[in-house]
């Protein structure tokens, strides 16, 4: 597939990659309509530069007239669901359906390498990148991780390689895309309220292989047995990481060391206590950014370095300041309760818990034997924080209180730390009951701490 001018392209969604992909779109001589559910503002300078590209601007509503015109294909926002009439329409008149991603890896030759998984996507992506930067490879690193492709393909060299993070969502609208080395690094129950089951979620992760072949890399998680189970249908080479014991062919542990198993020859990487990132969860991290860079074209001492220095990510279990003897950590990009269990599991005991946000029908009861004994207070916002009062209850919590914003959040917690404890922000919740976005979230955090 490709973009020929000449198409008539429906765009829905007028976020950033539906401005990014109509201006892509636009720019290779298509007619574009730009659809968005909601109205529009009196001010909004987005719409007005597509308008003056020649855009067809359609604001408030998904109208199915919109398909009047036998659009060649839709572009669509990720989170718009396909139960939307308009593209259950689309649907039964065969019209095809992307997402951002798809088209915009039309109009590129360069090498992609693709990272999903239900957790640690972020922090792995961001790692992929400074470790094949730091092997002068100039990586662009794009995706569901903030940077729209669209907006950044045109200008990325054939001999640079692109490392995307790619969500459920996205995976969804994909047809052509084919990485040269992807991964999938875990899989647990997350957005049901979108996927309606747990298979449905998982076939959509798995798409990210589906136009791979021999001598493509996939990257996968060896400690989980169902991703074990379905590698062996998989057409591309196949290479691991595991915390827990050996693998053929990738990366693992061994007597407290980071082993990189390549061709039958293993080097020693560097010691696990050597590593820059704090907690089990960012061990796998570390594990999988290892395997996917080298198999990339990465230097074994690239990804040392990067590896001993690393920080983290933003709102990824970060550390934002010491009060008064308490540790404060941002770990606002924790939607789901298995990324809740991997930062409660950072901590040994005396942990003041804020949590809380969009209710999407997680089971939180997973969490009962992560808080019991390590959680001393919990503070609860959202619309979760009935159900998840009653998970602290179970496990024994000995103070829960509900609040209404972040900011009295952190003021409660304040009053309940004592020095030696850490206060951990780590929602468990998606974050659009009360924010745009996780990352407006765990901003908000931030400054609610500062100020204490």
């Amino acid at each position: 597939m490709k973009i020929e001018s000449g198409q008539n392209v429906l765009v829905m969604g007028l976020a950033r990659s539906g401005e990014a992909v109509a201006r892509l779109l636009l720019s290779h001589g298509c007619r574009v309509t730009v659809n968005e559910r909601r109205q529009r503002e009196e001010s909004e300078p987005e719409a007005d530069q597509l308008a003056a590209l020649g855009a067809r601007l359609v604001f408030g509503g998904h109208p199915l007239s919109l398909l009047d015109d036998n659009p060649d294909y839709i572009v669509k926002n990720p989170g718009i669901p396909y139960s939307v009439p308009l593209l259950e329409e689309a649907v039964r008149r065969n019209i095809p359906i992307y997402t951002e991603i798809e088209v915009a890896s039309w109009v590129t030759t360069s090498p992609l390498v693709a990272i999903t998984g239900s957790n640690g996507k972020t922090t792995t992506t961001t790692l992929v990148g400074e470790i094949l930067a730091e092997s002068g490879m100039e990586p662009v690193v794009a995706g569901n991780i903030g940077r729209v492709l669209s907006g950044l393909v045109t200008q990325v060299r054939p001999d640079q390689p692109i490392v995307l993070e790619v969500s459920s969502f996205q995976l969804l609208g994909v047809e052509t895309l084919h990485p040269r080395v992807a991964a999938l690094l875990n899989l647990y129950p997350a957005h049901l309220d979108y996927h309606e089951t747990y298979e449905a979620y998982v076939d959509a992760k798995w798409r990210l292989f589906r136009n791979m072949g021999a001598g493509d890399v996939a990257v996968l998680n060896f400690d989980q047995a169902e991703i074990r189970q379905r590698a062996a249908q998989l057409r591309a080479d196949v290479v691991w990481f595991s915390r827990q014991g050996e693998v053929p062919e990738g990366t693992f542990v061994a007597n407290g060391e980071i082993v990189v198993r390549k061709s039958g020859v293993d080097t020693r990487l560097m010691a696990t206590s050597a590593l820059g990132l704090k907690g089990e969860h960012n061990l796998e991290n570390a594990l999988a950014a290892t395997a996917i860079a080298i198999w990339a074209g990465a230097s074994m001492d690239a990804a040392r370095n990067v590896l001993m220095r690393f920080q983290g990510i933003e709102h990824r279990l970060e550390f934002v300041r010491t009060v008064g003897g308490v540790d404060w950590y941002n770990d606002s990009k924790a939607t789901n309760p298995t990324a809740a269990i991997r930062a409660l599991r950072s901590f040994p005991e005396n942990v003041v818990w804020i949590a809380g946000g969009l209710d999407r029908g997680d089971d939180f009861g997973v969490l009962v034997n992560e808080l019991r004994g390590k959680v001393k207070a919990a503070v609860l916002l959202g619309q979760s924080a009935k159900r998840l009062e009653a998970v602290c209850v179970d496990a024994g919590v000995q103070k829960t209180m509900l609040v209404n914003t972040v900011e009295e959040a952190v003021r409660k917690a304040n009053d309940l730390a004592q020095p030696g404890d850490v206060v951990l922000f780590s929602p468990s919740c998606a974050s659009w009951d009360m924010f745009a976005s996780f990352e407006e979230r765990g901003r908000i955090f931030k400054r609610a701490v500062h100020t204490l």
